[in-house]
């Protein structure tokens, strides 16, 4: 009788933590849900544009950045200076702002507009420049539970959607890419392949040979050492509880809008 007068209140205690703990997580997926449909109001109201088209010569040495953003990102601009660029893979809730910070911890929990949130942001590697031709881009994002952020990236692990989903889109504030997937599979952060710089071209051969190979599929992607890529990284706990990730990789192809006649 005197277990029943302290189980019960206790179950009816837990009960309450456990139901105030989800309505927390439940806010925190609406919130971050609203702050992004804002986000991409702000993107989608720019003037539209005339189509892409892939850019006929390759890079060739790294050239200083346009001075002035280009007209979609001003709004988001206005927002948050931060903002350099944003990431749209079809098929998925990947549709999102890219913002970077002086290190690779400031936006972990932080959304795009710089205010506390649990999702954090979409966010490029410090080390990255968006004005320069680097050979690895990193973009990292978290793998949220209702599919946010990062979170869609875990269909890529399914080869049917891996196959058909092959190329995304990725702009910066100063240039467009369509972004060509050739490798995706699972590690753990010990890994190193969010190396940027490299230090020489045999180094940076045997790099992307690495990724190529590391691959659960295989692609008919070419790659030369003439190539920049995209690194998109979140977290996944099928290898390590901690340090686990999944990490996709592809080919940056420029894109550019036709000269007016």
């Amino acid at each position: 009788m005197n277990v029943r007068r302290w189980l019960t209140p206790l179950c009816l205690g837990l009960m309450l933590f456990s139901g105030y703990e989800l309505a927390g997580i439940f806010r925190s997926y609406h919130d971050n849900r609203t702050v992004m449909a804002e986000a991409q109001r702000l993107y989608g109201n720019a003037e539209p544009q005339p189509p892409l088209t892939e850019a006929v010569e390759p890079p060739g040495e790294p050239v200083e950045a346009p001075k002035e953003a280009r007209t979609q990102f001003r709004a988001l601009l206005d927002v948050n200076p931060d903002v350099v660029g944003w990431l749209r893979i079809g098929n998925t809730a990947i549709d999102y702002p890219v913002v970077q910070g002086q290190d690779n911890a400031y936006y972990l929990n932080r959304n795009y507009k710089g205010e506390e949130s649990s999702a954090g942001s979409i966010f490029l590697d410090f080390r990255n420049d968006i004005g320069k031709a680097q050979p690895n881009t990193v973009i990292y994002g978290h793998r949220m539970k209702d599919g946010s952020m990062f979170g869609d990236l875990k269909k890529f692990l399914k080869e049917d959607f891996f196959r058909d989903n092959l190329t995304f889109q990725y702009d910066t504030l100063y240039h467009s890419y369509r972004a060509e997937i050739f490798s995706v599979y699972l590690a753990t952060a010990d890994l190193d392949y969010i190396q940027t710089g490299f230090g020489s071209e045999q180094e940076y051969a045997t790099f992307l040979q690495g990724l190529q190979e590391r691959s659960l599929y295989k692609t008919d992607t070419v790659l030369g050492v003439e190539d920049r890529i995209l690194t998109l990284s979140t977290c996944d706990y099928t290898l390590d509880p901690a340090k686990g990730r999944l990490i996709i990789h592809a080919k940056l192809i420029e894109q550019v809008r036709p000269a007016n006649p």
